[in-house]
């Protein structure tokens, strides 16, 4: 691939990031959740029901901060504790109707980002940012772990 082509990915997926960050800060805002809070409901409204240990993991954070934002979720009625399915030892985290109800507003307002396309074009694009997604965690964690 050619390096101005590649130039204008990396610029243009920037922008796809950094409209993210400020749709995180907007939802927060308008919820009155933190941004740490909207994201563990990302999260959870993408994988569904986690464990502790996952969520932090997923959030780059350590167990008791973890531990810490469980606790505030519930606190604020969108995410509770519940027995994990399988192992009586662990508990996961999981979305309540209030938490719901957030997902619910975020999506609505994400879905109107592709208003003015073409349902086909949607859905090549869906799959092409579920791929670009993906290449990117990759990435991300590839380098943490080369740090290490």
């Amino acid at each position: 691939m050619s390096e101005p082509v590649l130039d204008d990915a990396v610029r243009s997926l920037r922008r796809v990031i950094l409209a993210g960050e400020h749709y995180r800060q907007s939802v927060a805002q308008v919820t009155g959740l933190g941004v740490t809070e909207t994201q563990a409901l990302s999260y959870l409204a993408v994988h569904g029901p986690r464990g502790q240990n996952e969520l932090a993991a997923d959030l780059g954070i350590t167990s008791s901060a973890a531990t810490a934002l469980v606790d505030r979720l519930e606190r604020q009625g969108v995410a509770e504790r519940s027995a994990h399915p399988s192992d009586r030892r662990r508990v996961q985290v999981q979305l309540t109707e209030g938490g719901r109800a957030v997902v619910k507003l975020s999506r609505d307002w994400l879905a109107s980002a592709f208003d003015d396309l073409p349902e086909a074009t949607v859905k090549e694009l869906s799959c092409e940012l579920v791929r670009i997604a993906d290449s990117l965690r990759a990435a991300s964690l590839k380098m943490l772990d080369a740090r290490d």
